[in-house]
């Protein structure tokens, strides 16, 4: 059963506290003032991106969306990924036209039953670009035939490759592995032979990010993982990955690397920014890393730190019968909707097809001609300081509205011409795309929603316990999959079992 989001006094009182969040971030409150002409009035609370500036009461960007559309917007932004303050802004009833949220949730789910947000079918006529993604690659998001907002996902390229200290390499005569046996070597090379020349012994091979389970994937799908989210018995009934035959061969081998300090033995305490810094400052060799606009922000920031410093980055190893893969397709993102409080739906409907069209994301990109860029030939010229003024990241990167509820740079395949390292950045996605793992089923079910995070968080802890020794790998993995089971995971597989065989 999904929970409902109560519409309570409390939460309206959150609400209250929310206020100060919302403008510290960015809120803005930019369009005609009174008398400026009667204009449809439309209020958007989407999350923020963690690269991109507050948005100014008087940005030009946001005054040029109101008088192509018509429209008078109000910005309420709340910082990347709170999307509880989006839930108590919703819960209170007083409803923004346009809303963002994450995809999928309990939350989405419980708005459409309660008919907090409206199907866009009636509007799809007049949401061309809109219309066009969604009957192409995301059928599979609409509900009874209804499609009840607009679903970000990004499951047609990836920039998720392994990055390593390309100077290191040279230093240790090693080249990029290809192997699983490959790269133990040069885990253990980094490791043991002192590649920064200190003379201590204080270099890792490899490190990632917390809980860090999902990092070693890559070594699961080696040794054979067909899926990304599930796997088949050899009966052909759905099981959860851990059961598949080569969760054990990697887990095997994770342990191994483990085992002989290969892994940097604090990775699971690491966030993103942390992983990176123990790159830059020489305390790893290999971590992987999201690439593509990352690229020249990574080697640069290397470089700050260690001037002779290199970024390399390679397709992840294959194993012993040749299979490699990196990451699972995904099938979760953002979902921009309208509202039922929309007083204008059709107008509200519209902004979300600017967002995406050409139109909207070359003013959101570029800016407004003669005034944030100029044209020379094919040539654009970017007007930085007039740029600033409005939001815009420096070095020809796009507004701050511009990425986060409808697109990323990623999606729309978007490099400023002054990207230094935009052949890199586009090689990066090209490897990274063919090893994209492919998922047993695209939905996500309601039971996923309801006990997804808690089988995960079990999935983590057993991970975790696996690998340090707490547990033996087989009796891990039977605990495992027990609990799993117990604690909702035996829903999970009827509802995925179910998706299958319809898909089937």
């Amino acid at each position: 059963m999904i929970r409902s989001f109560a519409k309570t006094k409390g939460a309206a009182a959150a609400l209250l506290l929310l206020a100060p969040t919302l403008a510290a971030c960015g809120a803005s409150e930019s369009g005609p003032k009174e008398g400026a002409g009667e204009r449809t009035k439309l209020v958007f609370m989407t999350t923020g991106d963690v690269a991109s500036g507050s948005i100014k009461p008087d940005d030009r960007i946001v005054a040029e969306i109101n008088k192509r559309l018509g429209i008078d917007l109000t910005l309420k932004i709340v910082p990347e990924g709170s999307y509880d303050k989006i839930n108590v802004a919703m819960a209170t009833g007083d409803l923004p036209d346009v809303v963002t949220i994450n995809y999928p949730s309990n939350s989405l789910s419980q708005w459409i039953k309660d008919g907090l947000i409206v199907p866009l079918n009636p509007y799809l006529s007049s949401m061309p670009t809109v219309k066009q993604k969604l009957e192409s690659r995301l059928q599979w998001t609409a509900i009874g035939g209804s499609y009840y907002g607009y679903p970000f996902i990004e499951n047609e390229r990836s920039n998720r490759l392994l990055s390593y200290r390309a100077d290191w390499f040279e230093t240790l005569g090693l080249k990029p592995p290809k192997t699983l046996d490959e790269f133990y070597a040069a885990l253990k090379a980094i490791a043991t032979q002192d590649p920064d020349k200190n003379g201590k012994a204080d270099t890792y091979g490899f490190t990632s990010v917390k809980p860090g389970t999902e990092s070693f994937d890559f070594v699961f799908y080696a040794y054979g993982m067909p899926y990304g989210d599930y796997a088949l018995d050899a009966s052909g009934a759905v099981i959860p990955k851990f059961e598949h035959p080569s969760f054990k061969q990697g887990m095997a081998y994770i342990k191994k690397l483990w085992d002989e300090k290969l892994i940097e033995p604090e990775y699971m305490l690491n966030d993103t920014q942390m992983k990176e810094q123990k790159f830059y400052q020489g305390k790893v060799g290999m971590m992987d890393a999201s690439l593509y606009r990352h690229v020249s922000r990574i080697e640069t920031s290397l470089q700050k730190v260690n001037p002779q410093g290199k970024l390399g980055y390679m397709a992840p190893p294959s194993g012993p019968d040749g299979k490699a893969g990196m990451g699972a397709t995904p099938k979760s993102g953002l979902f921009t909707a309208v509202t039922k409080g929309a007083k204008n739906p059709e107008k509200a409907a519209k902004f979300i097809e600017f967002m995406l069209s050409k139109e909207g994301r070359d003013l959101l990109e570029l800016g407004i001609e003669g005034v944030h860029y100029t044209k020379q030939g094919d040539k654009i010229v970017y007007n930085e300081a007039e740029r600033a003024k409005d939001s815009f990241a420096s070095g020809g990167w796009a507004h701050a509205l511009a990425w986060g509820s409808v697109v990323w740079p990623l999606t729309n395949n978007y490099l400023p011409q002054t990207e230094p390292q935009a052949d890199r950045a586009k090689e990066s996605v090209e490897i990274a795309s063919k090893v994209m793992v492919p998922n047993l089923i695209n939905v996500t079910t309601a039971a996923e929603n309801e006990y997804g995070g808690i089988v995960k968080e079990l999935y983590n802890q057993y991970f975790m316990n696996m690998l340090t020794g707490k547990i033996g790998i087989d009796a891990g993995l039977a605990e495992l999959s027990k609990k799993w089971r117990e604690q909702g995971g035996s829903t999970i597989l009827e509802e995925v079992t179910k998706a299958y065989k319809e898909k089937k």
